[in-house]
């Protein structure tokens, strides 16, 4: 099992048990105890956990989402397809308002060669377009949330009600055809609706885990929406409910 994806375990686990052990997870993945203790060491750095004797507990809040850094290697395969196809979505010349988050981020990565202005709302896909020659990159303004590296508050808030885009790439914690499009900190919130008053399409990208959550903060309903990017482990029924209420479904 890669690095990535034992960490993306050891986190499940601990979202089950809340305490997990060396020989445990050296059993469950077939690595040696010697990785395992580096593999928690690494995620004690990040904030998701904390040793303890043969083991490890879990410092994560109940509904809380693990460190960035771990998310971006989470179906990443699955991301990659999603921005490649938001890449054939969008045409040269277009404006951009690319939402901060991990999906997001691979958007940012197929779209570096594009010639568009591009207004990312994390400062992951500011370095990611910054070095793109044919890029007119717009950055606002505002707070910088700890860990996500997201933009929020006052400032980005008039920043995004100064402009008028063609298209809004939301990306989000979760969503369904009964609780619309939710976000897990609520500082990303009013970020979000902001983004999607400015733009004449709105697209949100995700993977198919996402119409199983619903975070804390509600941000729209489906019907705001002209499209989804997900993938086939979607849900069936749901993308079908959704549809019915007049979204194109893409999948990849």
């Amino acid at each position: 099992m890669e690095g990535s994806n034992r960490h993306l375990d050891i986190i499940e686990q601990l979202r089950t048990t809340e305490r997990v052990t060396v020989a445990e997870l050296a059993a469950r993945t077939g690595c040696s105890e010697m990785t395992i203790r580096r593999d928690l060491d690494q995620l004690a750095e990040q904030g998701v956990l904390r040793r303890v004797r043969g083991g490890a507990v879990s410092l994560m809040l109940r509904g809380e989402a693990p460190p960035f850094a771990v998310r971006e290697h989470e179906a990443a395969d699955i991301k990659r397809r999603i921005g490649a196809k938001v890449n054939e979505l969008v045409a040269d010349g277009e404006s951009v308002i690319l939402d901060s988050g991990t999906t997001a981020l691979h958007v940012a990565h197929a779209l570096a060669h594009r010639r568009i202005t591009a207004i990312p709302l994390d400062l992951h896909s500011v370095n990611a377009l910054s070095g793109a020659p044919d890029v007119r990159l717009l950055v606002p303004g505002g707070q910088m949330l700890p860990g996500t590296l997201s933009l929020a508050g006052y400032l980005t808030e008039n920043a995004l009600r100064a402009l008028r885009v063609d298209t809004a790439i939301l990306a989000v914690c979760g969503l369904s055809a009964r609780h619309g499009l939710t976000a897990p900190d609520l500082a990303e919130v009013p970020i979000k609706q902001t983004a999607l008053a400015a733009a004449q399409r709105k697209i949100a990208v995700c993977d198919g885990s996402k119409f199983s959550r619903t975070g804390l903060g509600h941000v729209c309903s489906v019907t705001e929406l002209d499209a989804i990017v997900t993938d086939d482990s979607a849900p069936p029924g749901e993308l079908e409910k959704i549809e019915a209420a007049g979204v194109t479904v893409i999948l990849v």
